[in-house]
């Protein structure tokens, strides 16, 4: 293998373990035994699949209340407020286009996300006040409620920006998307727990086994459908001109544009899931009647939330895939190039043509992740089973995990191409 790619590996490997580390600094202040007991506690009762959930995307963070118990979140969070802006305001979308104006654009994204983090931080912290150790009565926290609230507002949005930084380096440094990484290394960080979880309640028999059976059929079933089409793609021939041809040696050039049905990639469900998790964060711990009602319907174990999360993945699904396929773009590069559709004209046909075949996709795309991020959800749900379990973890994984290897292929055909020119082949 390819020295440079293996130092990309350990790097990408190394700034992971960083983040399981941070995974187990707790914030100033906390009782991390009593913050512990709180939370079993809290995955037994009917809300349990809020703290679970937020448990999944943090890596275990949140039951230890670490520096880096909002995990990456607060940046998606930004960064779908920027997107959306960007989208309708002429200044930011120029900005973003241009090399130097998205050094400036990035820049505003990570105030935003200081901004967010230090809202959901405080909300978090002021949370942590009502919670109380049910063994012995001890509270959560072991400081005065000032103190606390302005020391887990600065480690927590600390701990948010590491985790960024983290992201970064990895994508520039390592192989992958540093933030997909991050949340995905979260993910796979819950599973053994998830696993011993689901043992436990087998051996005393709150789990039959024939429900445990199924639930496995659920996974593999909704990982199989993942991958089918993750690797599925319309592929648009693409012929080129006589004179294309004479210069390539007389062969006939034969090519094709490859769209893939999810255009979107993994971006949708993130993004659902970040906006459903700000306002639950923020007001988590409140004890307004009108608050908690709001929790109470914005439960991961209810309809509620699964059937916002459905339309949200919907809407995302359409918003990015606007964004990453632009049809215009593509059909002009197409006719400086000498190429064409065959059976379509050169330019503004192309272009529409290739914007229908867009449309068709990103709706079957779009419905196709909404059913994955919530449909397991149901499946599990109508089984009995205690505790969170939703397709976007499972989706997150597989095409994180999908998009790595192929970042790793790339990598490795690129150093044979390098290997193959230097000896002159």
């Amino acid at each position: 293998m390819d020295k440079t790619l293996v130092n990309k590996i350990l790097i990408t490997l190394g700034f992971l373990l960083i983040f399981r580390v941070l995974a187990y600094v707790p914030t100033p202040g906390i009782d991390v035994d009593a913050v512990k007991e709180v939370f079993n506690a809290l995955k037994d009762s009917e809300g349990g699949g809020l703290f679970s959930m937020f448990s999944m995307f943090s890596g275990n963070a949140v039951e230890r209340f670490s520096i880096i118990s909002l995990g990456i979140m607060p940046y998606i969070t930004a960064a779908i407020i920027m997107e959306l802006m960007a989208a309708t305001v002429p200044e930011l979308g120029k900005m973003k286009k241009e090399r130097d104006g998205m050094q400036r654009y990035m820049q505003i994204v990570r105030y935003l996300t200081v901004g967010i983090a230090l809202i959901q931080s405080i909300g978090v912290a002021i949370g942590l006040n009502s919670m109380i150790a049910p063994t012995d009565g001890r509270s959560a926290i072991m400081l005065d409620m000032t103190t606390f609230v302005a020391l887990a507002a600065v480690s927590m949005t600390a701990g948010t920006m590491i985790l960024l930084w983290i992201g970064e380096q990895i994508t520039q440094r390592g192989v992958g998307n540093g933030t997909s990484l991050i949340i995905f290394g979260g993910i796979v960080a819950s599973i053994p727990n998830a696993i011993g979880s689901v043992i436990s309640g087998v051996n005393t028999n709150q789990m039959n086994f024939l429900v445990l059976i199924m639930i496995l059929l659920v996974i593999l079933a909704t990982v199989a459908a993942i991958i089918y089409v993750e690797l599925a793609e319309r592929r648009v021939p693409i012929s080129y001109s006589r004179k294309v041809q004479i210069e390539s040696q007389n062969k006939r050039v034969m090519n094709y544009i490859p769209i893939k049905i999810n255009l979107s990639g993994v971006i949708p469900p993130i993004f659902a899931s970040a906006i459903l998790m700000f306002p639950l964060t923020v007001l988590q711990g409140s004890q307004n009647q009108y608050v908690t009602t709001v929790l109470d319907f914005l439960n991961p174990n209810g309809y509620v939330y699964n059937a916002v999360t459905f339309f949200l993945v919907i809407f995302f699904a359409y918003f990015y895939a606007s964004i990453v396929f632009n049809p215009k773009d593509i059909a002009e590069n197409l006719k400086r190039q000498g190429g064409f559709i065959p059976g379509v004209r050169p330019g503004q046909h192309s272009s529409e043509y290739l914007s229908e075949i867009a449309s068709r996709l990103t709706l079957t795309g779009a419905i196709y992740l909404a059913i994955i991020s919530t449909l397991p959800w149901v499946l599990v749900k109508s089984m009995g089973v205690p505790f969170y379990f939703g397709g976007t973890a499972v989706l997150i994984v597989v095409q994180v995990a999908l998009d790595t290897m192929r970042k790793i292929e790339a990598q490795i055909y690129m150093s044979r191409f390098q290997t193959l020119s230097a000896v002159g082949l």
